[in-house]
């Protein structure tokens, strides 16, 4: 079920059916329309021609020709005249006809434009609220894959749209003192000033120094395979322990981390699973975890959040203030340039 924004030539990446922004008379035009027919060959116009057309709000499907998908399925968008013309109505029903033609045909992998957002005049910003709502409406119930492609990032983000809420400079740095669960062979790599001893601020107090010193020695002359067998509990087990202890199914947290069902089961199935910071941050956020939470999870993956990172700026700056929405994440770290929570 994720849902992702990439910038681009929607005819250029791999899926199973891409959206085309066609004209009533699906016999090609300017814009998207005109690029996905070109991609596709003449094959796809000859097609066209015996659908006699569509209705502005409906959608129907052609095969995909030379294009890297399956099928092409062509909607007819509503012209922007104001707002008061039933144009969202319309609009919505575009994403619900292209999503229901896909899921008919076993599609897992759908590629969007923004619709009506070009010639037809529709505002980018309203263009893009309807097209998340109808997409997050369907992802609901299933586990389809669906990526909204901009051909240039300000159609996404136009200089007339509410900026997004993202502080002009960062906020000054917090420092914080982090607890751990003790770890033999970690301890005793700190004591010989290996990069796990920065895992301690500069300000943290002088008995947590001193509690360190003390686990350091005590871990000195154990035995390599004695530490290798006092390992912490792993990403994937603390995972499962947060979904128990927040009450939520497992569907309902990879739904949530904008994560697909495989992934998670290779996750589940696997205590020792190696997955993304990306992946790692996602169900952070899905399980609502604060900032120190979110930290632990990151250090049992292998990662951690710095200062020096832009993507790590953007994902802090919201579960600092508590906003767990990770498509609103997205939105963000997609206006920056940065890759996107989930998998």
């Amino acid at each position: 079920m994720p849902f992702f924004l990439r910038e681009g030539d929607i005819t250029a990446y791999e899926t199973d059916a891409i959206v085309n922004a066609a004209a009533p008379d699906l016999l090609g035009g300017g814009g998207v329309d005109g690029c996905i027919h070109r991609a596709a060959g003449p094959g796809l116009l000859e097609e066209c021609r015996g659908l006699g057309g569509c209705a502005t709000g409906d959608a129907k499907t052609t095969g995909a020709y030379r294009l890297p998908a399956r099928y092409v399925i062509h909607t007819v968008g509503p012209v922007w005249q104001g707002g008061g013309a039933g144009e969202r109505a319309l609009l919505l029903s575009c994403y619900r006809r292209c999503l229901e033609e896909a899921e008919a045909r076993g599609c897992e992998r759908v590629s969007f434009p923004l619709i009506s957002s070009g010639a037809y005049g529709y505002p980018k910003d309203a263009a893009f609220a309807a097209a998340k709502e109808a997409i997050l409406a369907f992802l609901t119930r299933s586990e389809m894959t669906v990526t909204l492609f901009f051909y240039r990032k300000n159609d996404f983000f136009p200089e007339s749209a509410e900026p997004l809420p993202f502080p002009a400079s960062d906020p000054p740095a917090r420092e914080e003192t982090v607890s751990r669960r003790p770890s033999l062979f970690r301890e005793a790599a700190a004591k010989r000033k290996a990069p796990a001893a920065l895992f301690l601020r500069k300000n943290a107090p002088a008995d947590a120094e001193a509690e360190e010193a003390c686990l350091c020695a005590a871990a000195a002359d154990v035995p390599l395979e004695t530490a290798v067998k006092e390992l912490d509990e792993s990403f994937s087990e603390m995972l499962l322990r947060k979904i128990d202890e927040k009450g939520m199914t497992d569907a309902a947290c990879y739904k949530k981390a904008n994560v697909d069902r495989k992934l998670f089961s290779k996750i589940r199935s696997n205590k020792e699973y190696r997955t993304s910071k990306q992946t790692a941050l996602a169900f952070a956020v899905a399980l609502e975890l604060s900032l120190p939470e979110t930290r632990e999870l990151l250090e049992k993956a292998g990662f951690a959040l710095s200062r020096s990172s832009r993507f790590d700026v953007i994902v802090t700056y919201f579960l600092e203030r508590g906003v767990y929405d990770i498509y609103r994440i997205n939105e963000a770290l997609f206006s920056f340039d940065q890759a996107l929570l989930g998998a």
